[in-house]
């Protein structure tokens, strides 16, 4: 009797290790340089998005591009910024399909391993938003500039318009290393005359109702305000 009960015991126990190591996933979260240190957020699983509109929409494609900022990491389905820029497209009349193609946990590696899809998908417009992840794993510059690089060269080639959003990082990880990621983008931008949004969360970080408690995510009220960032980026490239 008491062997079987032994057996259980160990059963339930590996059974329980085995689902935390499932569980575990990298690391997510994206600061800016605002003078103070934020712990990153634990990591996020993906997060759900909104029902997509069906194969039949012949409308041009607009794809949101990246991690979890752009998923929508914490809200409700439907509460992302793709999601508020569709609308906010909707509203001025303009025609397009916005599809969130944001995972969370991203970073710019799993950007190049990702590429290809998004190409094929022949998009109008791809607005690209990768990079926090790498800093904040204290990913090598050169690695990360190489990898965004990949990214919008290969959307290039596929003939996309590219928007490109930008991120920070916390205080902590020195001058130096801040300067140099942050001028990643502008280089990049540069390099491919494509319009450049340094902070993504412009006018929602440190502003109250806007973050979630990680202070790193929007909230759905943030998302908003980052739909309203990008949006001046692509109202030139679009057509009525």
């Amino acid at each position: 009797m008491r062997r079987t009960e032994s057996i259980v015991i160990l059963a339930v126990l590996a059974l329980s290790l085995f689902g935390c190591r499932a569980g575990n996933t990298p690391k997510e979260a994206e600061q800016p340089d605002s003078g103070r240190s934020v712990p990153p957020a634990e990591a996020p699983l993906p997060t759900p998005k909104s029902p997509q509109t069906t194969i039949n929409d012949k409308r041009p494609l607009i794809v949101c591009f990246g991690d979890s900022l752009t998923a929508g990491y914490g809200t409700e389905p439907g509460k992302s910024y793709p999601d508020y820029l569709q609308a906010d497209l909707d509203a001025r009349g303009f025609h397009y399909r916005v599809l969130n193609e944001g995972v969370s946990g991203n970073t710019t590696k799993d950007g190049v391993e990702r590429v290809d899809s998004i190409v094929a998908m022949k998009p109008a417009i791809v607005i690209v938003e990768f990079g926090g992840n790498d800093g904040l794993r204290g990913f090598r510059i050169e690695d990360t500039r190489a990898n965004l690089d990949q990214i919008v060269g290969a959307l290039k080639s596929g003939r996309a318009r590219i928007a490109l959003a930008g991120i920070t990082l916390p205080p902590n990880y020195g001058p130096d290393y801040i300067t140099q990621f942050n001028e990643t983008y502008t280089l990049l931008a540069k390099k491919y005359d494509v319009p450049l949004l340094p902070f993504l969360l412009k006018d929602a970080y440190g502003v109250n109702g806007m973050m979630q408690a990680d202070n790193t995510h929007p909230t759905a009220e943030g998302n908003k305000i980052v739909a309203k960032n990008i949006l001046p980026l692509i109202i030139p490239m679009l057509k009525k």
